[in-house]
Parts: structure tokens; sequence; C-alpha cells
């Protein structure tokens, strides 16, 4: 049996939990597809996961490798997992699955679109389960369409900056949260309005919006109710919103959790291609310090996205 190393965790905990280990490779079932990893992405899930605070991946799940997108070379097929073959270029995002910070990781077929092909393997590493939570929150949940006003929170973030994008490229009038340097950041996205939240109040600037789009919660989450219009939606990615502020709105509400799809990574990636898409990656880190990219993600503030290159080398 061949093996490989992985960062994984055997109990919650703070970040002492997060170890290197060298464990089996992992193999195929019919469906599934091993690929050898290139590049995987931090993202907040990582540490919520780590600490215990990620109701999906409980005790029973232990012991457990984080790292929930990739990028990578298929290494070997299940016998029902066509049309994928060795050697195919390929990104997605693993679901709750044992995760990407390892040199393998198994994924179902389904789950897996081919890299975009005008962007480098870091690059294309940092964007499946961003882009994924972006696209679904606005279009399988929120129902945006052209010509609709959209507020986004926390725009500079991750999932916000593939938001917007995708906000803007359905000819939709976005508004955005954001502060310090990310408020230029958005502008140069091309949010038509944007909020530095620090200084201005987004309900003095933001009215009858179709459609928020909460990357933040708490408070920010329940003073949104102040700008959702009537028949408008709240779809959030963290706490569950008020179904009775919901009622009293006349609005849809809902929180949800991004769902691996091959499909819509396939169109993503091709508006990464043509140009309409850009993915910002403020910084990447050697495999061995892998740690060291999810505790710079836990401090917050960060623009765009942080990667895990296994190709680049640790420091001397």
């Amino acid at each position: 049996m061949h093996q490989m190393f992985a960062y994984r965790i055997h109990e919650f905990g703070g970040p002492e939990v997060f170890k290197r280990q060298k464990i089996d490779v992992p193999m195929p079932a019919d469906h599934e597809v091993l690929v050898r990893v290139r590049a995987a992405s931090a993202n907040p899930v990582d540490n919520k996961t780590r600490a215990g605070k990620y109701p999906l991946v409980g005790q029973d799940k232990l012991p457990y490798t984080l790292g929930r997108d990739f990028a990578g070379v298929v290494e070997a097929v299940g016998k029902e997992a066509s049309p994928w073959k060795a050697g195919d270029e390929v990104y997605g995002f693993v679901g709750q699955g044992q995760g990407a910070y390892a040199e393998f990781v198994v994924v179902e077929a389904s789950a897996l679109a081919r890299r975009p092909a005008k962007v480098d393997w870091v690059v294309a590493g940092a964007v499946p389960l961003a882009a994924l939570t972006a696209w679904q929150g606005l279009f399988d949940h929120g129902y945006l369409n052209a010509g609709e006003r959209v507020l986004i929170h926390a725009g500079a973030g991750g999932v916000g900056h593939f938001a917007v994008q995708f906000a803007k490229n359905r000819c939709a009038e976005v508004f955005v949260t954001a502060s310090g340097d990310g408020v230029e950041f958005v502008r140069a996205l091309g949010a038509d309005h944007v909020i530095a939240y620090s200084q201005q109040r987004f309900e003095d600037i933001a009215r009858d919006m179709d459609l928020v789009f909460d990357l933040v919660g708490g408070e920010t989450q329940q003073r949104s109710w102040a700008v959702v219009k009537s028949g408008g939606a709240l779809i959030s990615t963290l706490n569950e919103p008020s179904q009775i502020e919901a009622t009293n709105h006349g609005a849809r509400a809902t929180r949800y959790t991004a769902r691996p799809d091959g499909k819509q990574l396939s169109e993503i990636g091709r508006l990464i291609d043509v140009g309409e898409v850009v993915v910002k990656v403020t910084a990447t880190y050697p495999f061995a310090a892998t740690p060291n990219a999810l505790a710079t993600l836990e401090k917050g503030h960060v623009r765009g996205k942080i990667v895990v290159d296994m190709a680049q080398k640790a420091e001397a």
C-alpha cells in the first residue's frame, strides 16, 4: 500500500490539533476519482471544523483530513467514473469527505471539472469552494436575475469577490460592503456601489434590495432586514436567518451549505478563461506550512484567497 502525507485532526481543538502524518493513499470507489493535488485553498470552514464548530463533521468522522477544495491531476479512476482518465487536469470541491490538504484526494467524479486552462495551478486551486458558494447563494438560493439589486456583505473576501463578479456578469446592480483597502478592491471588480462599513451605514445607501447575500451574520444580518424589499430574499452562509423577520418583511430567508457541482464549476471555469471573472490570490504557502495558511486566514480581513501550493518549497 502506497502512503502519502496529509494534514489531519484526531480531536477538536486549537491549532495544535492540526498535524501532518503519513497515511495510506485512498483508493477510488466505482464513481470516484483519485487526484494528485497540485494546489488546495484555505477556507474558513477548515478552522471551524478543526475547532469542532462545523456540525457536518462530528466526532464520528475523526480522524479527519482538512482541506475542502483543490486543483490537480487525475491519478486513477473508478470503473464508473467516466469521462475522467489518468492525466486529466481538474479542479473540484470535495464536499464533506476526507480533504485536500494531502498529496492525493478522492472525490466523486460528478464533483470535478476541467481546470481553467488560462490560469496556473495556484489560481485554479483557489476557486472551487468559494466560487461555488457564491454561485449557489446568488442563483440557486437567491434567484438573482438581470436588473435586480443585490447587497453583498464582505465583498472583498474569498466568497465575496466571486459574488461581486458573478452578480455583475448577470447584469445585476451590485451594492457591496467592505473596509480599508477592500473598498478599492471591490470597486475594481465592478461593484456599482461600495459601502465603507466602518464609516457608513449600509441602511442609508442600500434600499429595496431584491437580495441580500450575507457573508457576515450576527448584527449585520439582523440589520439587513431593513433593506430587503417585500418579495426579496436574505440568503446567508452563516447563521439561520429569522423566519419571523422574513414573514414580517414578506421575504424569503435561508441559510445553506455549498454542494459539489462539476457542471457549475465548468461554467465558472469558462468565465475565468474568457476573462469575465478574475481570481484574487493574496498569499501562497508551501504544503509544509499549511498550518500557517490557516492561521493567517483565522486572523481575518483577507482580500481574496490563500492557497497551499504543493510545488512551493518551504524556506530552509
